[in-house]
This record gives structure tokens, sequence and C-alpha cells, in this order.
């Protein structure tokens, strides 16, 4: 007895060990609210908890990581994208939960739809034509997220079937979906490099992204549409008395920046040991100290080079580029064929784009240029409006991290209003997508 109660307590211990301890503090910091993270060291723990706080559209305004041994501390300074303290009491629960879960939850709620993984070269009218296939083959579509970079695509769609409401299993209406996709997707000259593929897997969406745009080596092209975002700037030195690679990525501020950095590292199979991240301003600051997984540091010229390319890709994959359209009515079969339709006869080319659907409405963003990447004329923004309607297709402004001037807010803007989503609303909805709240009314 006295032997198993032993061990009994060690199992306790070893728990206790394991499990994160997560300290929430309003107190300490007038600007921002402190979330703090202590836990047992793994590969991939410091991307888990990014994850949860950018997934809640938290905006990340300075965060210190540091690793003694196999022990992992965190300090993130968090605010709403309105640059409040949070307040939420569900919010904070969430994130308490969830950064106390030694293997979180990596999927965003797609259970019981079909993922459709998309990768090929960018055109003009692309986006419409994957649309429209799918429209013809009876795919109901109800989330998406598309990224293009450096003249590639990469999109992860998720469907169900039109009739049934159920995912898609039947073998040969696999196969017919993926062979369709793939001659749109192939054009006229991109026989080789086209892929797509469909799951039943649960994946996040963003990182997956990230992976397919990383196998797609989308970082050694050259961009074909014009890019006018403010390029990063990735540097990577290493510290040979203490063993580390240490990165330097200075860019305009973001939400999502740290999560697309962490995320690009991890995935590269570095181990991120110290870190400091500072905004100020529009810009951001972000300092790693790396190694390998095996404890080695970046070790020749060709791999340094690498790992500047991919990190710079990361940044640039969401940056975004051109006048951002919300589309809100209902939901239909063929909406987004038609939408995306009226884009390309308009001489309209998707950057980005997020599509979903909430109690049948459907909630889609997209970020348009013209058709070589420049800011796209106002005119044809408002006869695109007209013609799908004024009240569905809305000009808006990404919600703003820091007090900007108002003439930056009508440039970003260009015709139409200004919209800011407060964030107890956009968290709240996500919480209500996850079925963690009954409401976000």
């Amino acid at each position: 007895m006295e032997w198993h109660a032993c061990l009994d307590e060690y199992e306790k211990l070893v728990r206790r060990m394991s499990t994160p301890r997560v300290v929430i503090d309003n107190t300490v910091c007038p600007t921002a609210t402190l979330v703090k993270v202590d836990s047992a060291r793994r590969h991939g723990i410091l991307l888990d908890a990014v994850q949860v706080l950018t997934d809640l559209n938290l905006s990340i305004k300075k965060a210190y990581i540091s690793s003694d041994g196999q022990w992992f501390m965190d300090v993130f300074h968090v605010t709403d994208l309105n640059g409040n303290k949070l307040t939420d009491e569900s919010v904070i629960s969430y994130i308490e939960q969830s950064l106390e879960t030694t293997q979180p939850d990596r999927g965003q709620g797609f259970n019981g739809l079909t993922a459709l993984e998309l990768t090929g070269t960018d055109r003009v009218g692309l986006l419409s034509e994957v649309f429209a296939v799918l429209a013809d083959l009876q795919c109901n579509v109800v989330e998406a997220k598309v990224w293009t970079h450096n003249g590639r695509i990469a999109s992860l769609i998720y469907v169900k079937d039109c009739n049934s409401g159920s995912p898609i299993e039947d073998s040969q209406q696999i196969d017919r979906i993926e062979a369709r996709l793939r001659n749109v997707l192939k054009g006229d000259n991109d026989i080789r490099s086209a892929k797509t593929s469909v799951s039943m897997a649960v994946t996040h969406t963003e990182r997956r992204l990230h992976q397919m745009m990383f196998a797609d080596r989308d970082y050694e092209r050259k961009p074909i549409l014009q890019h006018r975002a403010d390029s990063p700037v990735v540097t990577v030195q290493n510290w040979v008395e203490r063993g580390y690679s240490v990165v330097n990525v200075q860019s305009k501020d973001r939400t999502n920046l740290l999560f697309d950095v962490v995320c690009t590292l991890t995935d590269m199979q570095y181990v991120v040991f110290h870190a400091t991240i500072n905004t100020a301003g529009d810009n951001a600051y972000l300092e790693f100290y790396i190694r390998h997984t095996d404890g080695t540091p970046i070790s020749s010229e060709p791999e340094r080079h690498r790992v500047i390319q991919c990190l710079q890709a990361a940044v640039e994959r969401r940056a975004s580029e051109g006048v951002r359209l919300e589309l809100c009515t209902d939901d239909r079969q063929g909406l987004l064929a038609d939408v995306t339709r009226t884009f390309r006869e308009n001489g309209l080319n998707v950057t980005r784009a997020e599509i979903s659907t909430t109690r049948d409405m459907a909630k889609n963003v997209f970020f348009v240029t013209d058709a070589i990447g420049n800011l796209a004329d106002p005119k044809i923004i408002e006869a695109v409006r007209q013609k799908i309607g004024l009240g569905k297709l809305k000009i808006k402004e990404l919600p703003l991290i820091y007090h900007q001037k108002a003439e930056r807010e009508e440039q970003a803007v260009g015709v139409g209003g200004t919209v800011l989503l407060s964030l107890g609303s956009l968290v709240r909805r996500n919480l209500y997508n996850l079925g963690l709240i009954k409401s976000y009314s």
C-alpha cells in the first residue's frame, strides 16, 4: 500500500509539473492585460499559447519568453483590437482554461465538414472559377480562407453536401471534386504545381495555410502582381558563445504577426528558448533566440538565407493588400460564385478572403486590388457594390490597433463609411462559434 501511495503522489506531482499555470492580471500594467504562463518546456508550447490568444483576435503588444532548463515562462501584454484591457469574464475564463490544457485542441470547430486544400498559380478570376465548380458539384461552402503571395494561392475550404447537409464521403464524388478543381488550378500554365486534396481531418486553418504555402515554396518565387506593402526586415546571426541563433524581425505591426512568425519557426523545427516582442506605434520588433530541435544553432549560410526568406514570406502572406469589402447577406447556393464572378467581370483581383456562415447568414471578407495589384478604382468598387447590393457589400476598414490619423483612415477606406468592430462582439462571436457561450449579441 505504501508503494502504491508513493506512486499516486508521484503521478500527482508529474501532473502538476506538466500542467501549465496561468495568471491573468489587470492591475500591473495600466495599458494592457498581462497573461503569464509557466509550464514544462516542450516543442510547440509557445505556439500553443500564442494560438489561443490570436484565435480570440487579441493584440499582443509586448511579450517576454524565457526558458530555464526544462521550464518555460511566458508573459504577454494583450489588449483587444481597439487597445482596451480585457474585462469580459467569459473571455478571461476561456483563456485560462485553454492555456492550462497540456494538449489544446488545434481545430476550430469544423467537425462534420469536408476540407478541401488547394494550391496553385494565382490569377484574376481564379476564385470565381473555384466557387463555380463547387456550386455545380452541389458543395455548400461553410467556411474558407484564401491567401495569396508571390503569385501563388493557397486555400482551405470547408464544405458539406447541399442536399443532405452532411460531409462529403462518397469516394467517387471526392474524385470528381478533386479532378475538376485541379483542372481549374492548372489553367494553361500550372500543370505541375497545382495541387488539390480532400480531408475529413480537423486542423487549425491558419497554421495549415502556412504549411501549404511553405510546401509550395512560395518564399522562393517572384511576385507576379505588384507588391505595395512594406517588406519586413529579417536578420539572423549566431551567438557562438551561447550556442543560439538570434533572429530579429522588424515589421509593421498587425494582428496575428507573432503567430505567423512562431508558427513558421515551429514548423521549420526550431525551438524558441528566449524572445522579446515590442511594439511602438505602427511598428513591431521581434527578437528570438533559437536552436534546432536537436539543440544546435543554424550552421550554414544557405540555411540562414532560407530562414530569412521563410520568415519574410510568413509575415507577407497575411498582409492586407487592397480594399477590404465585407459581404453580409442571406446565404444561398451559388452566392460565392456569383459575387466573385462580379469581381472578375470588373477586373478585381481577390488577394485574400475569409468566408464564414452563421445561422444561414453569409459573412464574408474580401481584399481586392485591380488586375496588376494596384488600389482598385473607387468607381469600379462602387459599380460592384451597386451590382451586388449596396446594403450587402460594404467597404470596411481593419480594426485599429493604435490610434491613427483620420486622413489615413480615409485613404484605407477609399469610399463609403468606416465601421470598427468592438472586440467584445468579435471575441464573443468566436466563443459562440466554439460552443462555449450561448449568445454573443
